[in-house]
């Protein structure tokens, strides 16, 4: 795809969040304590009120006993299974966070149609499922239209597109937030959809919220809209 000037490389911002205590206020444990099964005594209790209080005329059956038992074994179960995904959904989130906590400082891709134009440079990526006539327009943070433009453009994933801030008037637009909009026919004249995405240095995490949320440039990101990181060259 024909652009405009090359890309300036974004400034890299860091930070840092720290990790929070974790809580076991909503966690149903059964390894505090007894369980159920293990505390003999008290199924004993249970199995010799419930044995005095029974109508002599009418005694509780063999299969009665069986169907008690097996409840209360399940009870215990499900116990032990509310325990067991309560650990299971803690180890996600610290892997998440600790995920997340790696991606500080770096370069990443994501979906989205907004970029920060910096020195007089934005650049966008797109998705262009198939040779094609690509309409490009760009506007400003208040949703003026300030440039417009049609390229050919090959099938591909990740084609850079860079705009250099200059209207088709002329006018050189100050440096801020601008939103792409591309839309796309192919060689029979049929509709391509485009999909946009920009890249950003992930400046901060936020661990409170679950799952983590990234911020690139100003936006909020989840781990799963991370489509690639980009490395950078060092000096």
């Amino acid at each position: 795809m024909a652009t405009t000037n090359a890309a300036t490389a974004p400034s890299v911002v860091s930070g840092t969040t720290d990790i929070p205590k974790s809580s076991s206020s909503n966690s149903l444990s059964s390894t505090t304590g007894s369980t159920l099964a293990g505390n003999f005594q008290t199924f004993l209790t249970l199995l010799t009120t419930q044995l005095q209080n029974q109508n002599p005329l009418d005694p509780l059956d063999t299969n009665q006993f069986t169907q008690q038992l097996v409840q209360f074994a399940g009870v215990e179960q499900q116990l032990k299974t509310n325990d067991s995904l309560s650990q299971l959904v803690t180890l996600q989130q610290t892997t998440q966070a600790t995920q997340a906590l790696g991606f500080v400082g770096k370069t990443a891709l994501v979906d989205g149609t907004t970029a920060t134009m910096t020195k007089s440079s934005a650049t966008w990526h797109l998705n262009v499922p198939s040779d094609s006539t690509v309409d490009i327009t760009v506007a400003n943070s208040t949703g003026q239209t300030v440039f417009t433009g049609k390229y050919t453009a090959a099938a591909g994933t990740d084609i850079p597109f860079t705009w250099n801030g200059m209207g088709n008037d002329g006018t050189q637009w100050p440096d801020g937030k601008y939103t792409i909009s591309a839309t796309g026919k192919d060689v029979a004249n049929n509709n391509v959809g485009i999909a946009a995405q920009v890249q950003g240095v992930v400046s901060s995490v936020d661990l409170t919220q679950s799952p983590p949320l990234l911020t690139i440039d100003g936006a909020s990101y989840t781990l799963s809209q991370v489509k690639s990181i980009i490395a950078t060259s060092s000096n």
